[in-house]
């Protein structure tokens, strides 16, 4: 079975007026081959407090902000923001 990525509405809908598609779908593509064990250079950290359970991504100015299903193999793309705006 494959990984699946699910995308919240306000992620989708950021993404898509921005024109980031490819560019987090690359960063979610590097997180699954880490998972795996392979050596990836990303920018991952384990998210505390009201994000507690999520995962935050970051490509640049871009925050993704995503939660692991390890039993369903799903990716939850929670949110998708510039940096100091996505947390709120």
């Amino acid at each position: 079975m494959t990984w699946r990525i699910e995308y919240s509405k306000d992620a989708y809908k950021f993404i898509q007026k921005n024109k980031l598609h490819a560019d987090v779908s690359e960063e979610m593509k590097k997180f699954l081959l880490r998972l795996k064990g392979v050596d990836v250079n990303i920018n991952l950290k384990k998210l505390v407090g009201d994000w507690d359970g999520y995962y935050r991504l970051r490509k640049g100015d871009i925050r993704i902000i995503f939660k692991i299903n390890k039993q369903e193999k799903a990716l939850y793309v929670e949110k998708v923001y510039l940096r100091g705006r996505v947390y709120k």
